[in-house]
């Protein structure tokens, strides 16, 4: 079926719908584990983990072989999936409402706030990918949700750089929401946080007339109102909630963010656009169920840039786009902790298709100069990488072994030496569950068996080292 006849479709039955519909129910499994983590916690060092295991689901369905190259069918009524859509927004809100209740408890210095990162973080970059969505709506209403929600994890000039920025450059120099060939991710991200900022306060001031601090119309500055909503937010958190509650919402921000801009990273790496009008070769695509589903259409990001406004669940199929190695979930992975490998596979898809540097006409690749930068530059970073990988693991682990104790310490007020034996038998937990995954695993050819032997042995020390404690 081609993409230009995959809307003429008759009409459909309720149960087709039915059947359609709860398909996307998948969407609500990262922020209902984020909701469900805030609403339990505070929790014992040894069932916050269990929330991984979510996170792992996840990981797993992504990387199946199951596709999704059905085109949707134009008789599909719109209001089950925004139903669906405004549901996910009210979940973020109570994450939000219940992170800084649990907080307001919770030590910083905590199991929780280490699984905060992943957990939170994975719900909060979920609910930038349901306010892309409403903010692409027609609707002002809609709209200021979406600005809402990005507000949550303080990035509301999203909104002004994405639709006018990002959609009008995607694929060029100017664009600075486009990952170039050859370019890793950690340098990208750095560029590109400063890069949109600046370029929507620009696009926005321009709209207002580019006025002085002063001038009335800077009271109408988008920017302006997402900056005081959200650092409202954070400080009003703060007031209420106290100084760690403070520090986790900026931190499940943060993880957000660099979610974001992952996926940022992949989605346009190395493309530049050929025309005018921004074509099907210009984004990459997956065909992965798990992100088609559960990351509410995002995986069909070429025909999202040929009609932004088209709601997710009607979002196209283009051959012509190039086909990332992988869904959405295991790019993250890949991107922020195989950069390398990542590159090597994209460059192998962009040269197999003839896109970006490849293309007829196009100069010979190069890297770009900051891949060139040679660590041997810097003397401490000789002297490091001159040590024994086994060596730089193990001084990584216990700076952060005792930096952690250190501020258990303070934060608790118990003596650092019993605190540090605490922490040791909660790294060597840690370790043993590690260990016997890896020994179950060359056993057992069930992984999410091994990873239940796993947590089952970690609850198992943990449950007995407290009862000791006690």
């Amino acid at each position: 079926m081609s993409a230009a006849t995959s809307l003429d479709s008759p009409a459909i039955s309720i149960a087709e719908v039915a059947r359609i519909w709860s398909r996307h129910l998948v969407s609500l499994l990262l922020p209902t584990n984020a909701l469900v983590f805030v609403l339990t916690g505070p929790h014992r060092w040894y069932i916050a983990p269990l929330f991984l295991i979510p996170v792992g689901v996840a990981y797993a369905l992504d990387g199946a072989d199951r596709v999704e190259l059905r085109q949707p069918v134009a008789s599909l009524p719109a209001w089950p999936f925004d139903a669906l859509v405004y549901l996910l927004a009210a979940i973020q809100f109570w994450i939000i409402f219940e992170l800084a209740r649990m907080f307001a408890v919770q030590a910083f210095f905590s199991v929780d706030t280490l699984m905060l990162f992943v957990v939170v973080g994975a719900g909060s970059g979920f609910s930038i990918i349901t306010a892309h969505e409403l903010i692409h709506r027609r609707s002002r209403w809609e709209q200021t949700l979406g600005r809402l929600l990005l507000c949550t994890v303080l990035n509301e000039h999203f909104y002004t750089e994405h639709l006018r920025g990002h959609h009008v450059r995607v694929g060029t120099d100017a664009d600075p929401a486009t990952a170039r060939f050859g370019e890793t991710y950690e340098h990208f991200y750095w560029r590109t946080i400063r890069g949109q900022f600046a370029s929507a306060w620009k696009i926005e001031m321009k709209r207002l007339g580019n006025p002085r601090w002063f001038e009335a119309p800077m009271l109408r500055n988008r920017i302006v109102h997402g900056l005081l909503l959200g650092w409202g937010v954070a400080f009003a958190i703060g007031m209420h909630a106290g100084a760690v509650a403070f520090a986790v919402f900026l931190l499940q921000a943060f993880s957000a963010s660099r979610l974001l801009e992952a996926v940022n990273y992949f989605e346009h790496w190395g493309l530049t656009r050929r025309s005018h009008r921004v074509g099907p070769t210009d984004s990459w695509d997956t065909h992965a169920w798990f992100t088609y589903y559960g990351l509410t259409g995002l995986s069909r990001h070429a025909d999202h840039h040929a009609e932004p406004a088209r709601p997710f669940q009607q979002l196209r199929v283009l051959p012509q786009a190039p086909i990332l190695s992988g869904g959405y979930v295991r790019m993250v992975d890949m991107v922020s902790g195989k950069n390398e490998e990542f590159r090597r596979e994209a460059t192998a898809e962009l040269q197999r298709r003839g896109l970006g540097p490849f293309a007829d006409g196009a100069p010979a690749p190069t890297a770009p100069a900051e891949t060139a930068t040679s660590a041997s530059e810097n003397p401490v970073s000789r002297w490091w990488q001159g040590l024994n990988p086994s060596t730089r693991r193990g001084s990584v682990y216990a700076a952060v072994l005792l930096a952690v104790t250190a501020g258990t310490s303070w934060e608790s007020g118990s003596v650092f030496g019993a605190q540090l034996a605490l922490n040791l038998w909660i790294a060597a937990v840690f370790a043993a569950a590690l260990l016997s995954h890896t020994l179950a695993s060359r056993r057992i050819d069930s992984d999410a068996l091994c990873w239940g032997i796993a947590f089952t042995l970690m609850i198992g020390l943990g449950r007995v080292g407290e009862l000791f404690v006690g």
